[in-house]
């Protein structure tokens, strides 16, 4: 099995912006994690992380061709706008795709609230921080 987590703007910078809603853990920590989790698991896992929508649209488009199952996506503020992203994702329809979230973006600003790229994904997880990630990724395991 081959998954690829792909991390939106911003993201690169945790352990150092808005500590009171992403923690204290920085960046090299959750794909530590992510990694760690995939060697026990037996999955080859790729994470990819871009501040540019153009890059994030190319990795998806990359997906389809190279025999990436799932996709595990925060598309960071891209989640509230980016219809672009969305169609790529809607585009990849033999890949199962779950969009997550550090946060509880339900219970922060209203734009947050609202996301364009969920609806092209199989599920959304938020508000269980790093640990979002492992359930997507198992998610994407039992459901292949």
């Amino acid at each position: 099995m081959k998954i690829l987590v792909i991390n939106g703007p911003n993201l690169n910078f945790l352990g150092i912006r808005e500590k009171n809603i992403y923690g204290n853990q920085d960046y090299n920590s959750l794909i530590s994690m992510i990694e760690d989790k995939c060697k026990k698991d037996g999955i080859e896992v790729e994470c990819y992380q871009s501040n540019h929508e153009g890059a994030i649209i190319d990795k998806l488009q990359e997906a389809y061709f190279n025999g990436t199952d799932g996709i595990v996506i925060n598309p960071g503020a891209y989640t509230h706008y980016s219809y672009a992203i969305h169609d790529a994702l809607k585009s990849l329809e033999n890949i199962i795709k779950v969009e997550i979230h550090i946060s509880d973006i339900n219970s922060r600003e209203e734009f947050r609230k609202v996301s364009v790229t969920a609806p092209a994904c199989h599920k959304q997880i938020y508000g269980h921080g790093f640990d979002g990630y492992i359930e997507a990724i198992d998610y994407i395991a039992n459901n292949k």
